[in-house]
């Protein structure tokens, strides 16, 4: 075996450490012609990785790599598992679940870990340590307009479309298993089309989330409305600061609420270009009526350069679902009445 002197070790060691350097200063920030950063593109947020941690993780903020690789491999698993093709003689399922409808060709909920810093985070939320939403006591907490108008006498859950969540109307997407939204803010993956596009002016940024093809415009440089406007996605006024997009939220609409928040909440929103590949993503959930502290999430935002538009995403078109609910529901009142006579 040749033997490595000192003099030899210490030229492979400055060697590596010019190819690193040379690989470093190869991606630079770009910029847009008025000198700010430029988050432009089609970006996907889909991940393994989940809002709250396993209680079993404690404070536990990263996996190790092999840890996360193993998670990410298993991902992709499943995802081959559910590809294949279905066995045409299988009897039907009987275990109730509606939701089987959608099987895996139609789910996008991606098979990376969320690497934020060299982390592979166990957790989006990153404060508190423990990686939970700090709920009040249910008892204290602000109810949201839906429990408000459910607790009116007379009132049932089926009585017309205003009681039906936001996402069975079409209005914005919003998953009722999680109480998140694409569109936010805070802008969450959800089971599929977690595209979105992020387009600059010098004094907006438009971005458009894939699901429900909603628009959020973000006024720079600007103050908040002077008077009260509940907008579906609130009142965004953002700034940068250094090389950060940072965004605040306020006066989302009274029916639009994110994880039991309140129409106090207040969303505050960070956007870190990180890569060529990659825009980190922060929001603080300010909410003392629902939360007892703020609390805050890391997410990423990856580039899909394979993608050059996002399609309308026609919700209603072909959507029969809310009219057969409440239909049903008109149904078994009559036949209720009959029953009484």
């Amino acid at each position: 075996m040749r033997k490595i002197t000192f003099k030899r070790l210490v030229a492979i060691l400055i060697a590596a450490l010019s190819v690193a350097s040379s690989q470093a200063q190869e991606w630079q920030l770009p910029r847009t012609e008025f000198g700010d950063p430029d988050l432009q593109g089609i970006w996907s947020n889909a991940t393994q990785t989940r809002l709250e941690r396993d209680a079993q993780l404690g404070e536990q903020q990263a996996f190790t790599e092999e840890e996360a690789l193993a998670r990410e491999t298993r991902a992709r698993d499943r995802q081959v598992r559910g590809d294949r093709a279905s066995d045409p003689d299988r009897a039907p399922p009987s275990d109730g679940n509606t939701a089987a409808g959608y099987n895996s060709f139609w789910l996008d909920r991606g098979n990376s870990i969320v690497k934020i810093g060299g982390e592979y985070r166990t957790s989006m939320i990153i404060d508190p340590p423990n990686g939970l939403i700090p709920f009040l006591p249910k008892a204290a907490r602000t109810l949201t307009q839906q429990q408000r108008w459910l607790e009116r006498s007379g009132v049932e859950a089926f009585d017309g479309p205003e009681l039906q969540t936001i996402g069975e109307r079409c209005l914005l997407f919003w998953d009722f298993r999680t109480s998140n939204s694409s569109a936010g803010p805070p802008m969450m993956p959800v089971i599929y089309n977690n595209n979105y596009q992020i387009v600059q002016t010098e004094d907006y940024v438009v971005i458009m989330a894939e699901m429900i093809h909603d628009a959020r415009i973000i006024r720079l440089r600007d103050e908040h409305h002077p008077t009260v406007m509940n907008q579906w996605m609130g009142d965004s006024v953002g700034y940068w600061e250094d090389d950060t997009l940072v965004v605040e939220t306020r006066n989302l609409h009274p029916q639009q609420n994110h994880f039991g928040s309140s129409a106090e909440l207040v969303v505050i929103e960070r956007f870190t270009r990180s890569s060529a590949e990659q825009i980190d993503y922060q929001f603080t959930m300010i909410d003392p009526a629902v939360y007892s502290q703020p609390w805050t999430a890391e997410l990423a935002f990856r580039q899909r350069p394979e993608v050059d538009v996002l399609y309308e995403f026609a919700c209603h078109e072909g959507n029969y679902a809310l009219g057969g609910i409440l239909a049903g529901a008109r149904r078994a009142e009559l036949d209720e009445e009959s029953s009484d006579k």
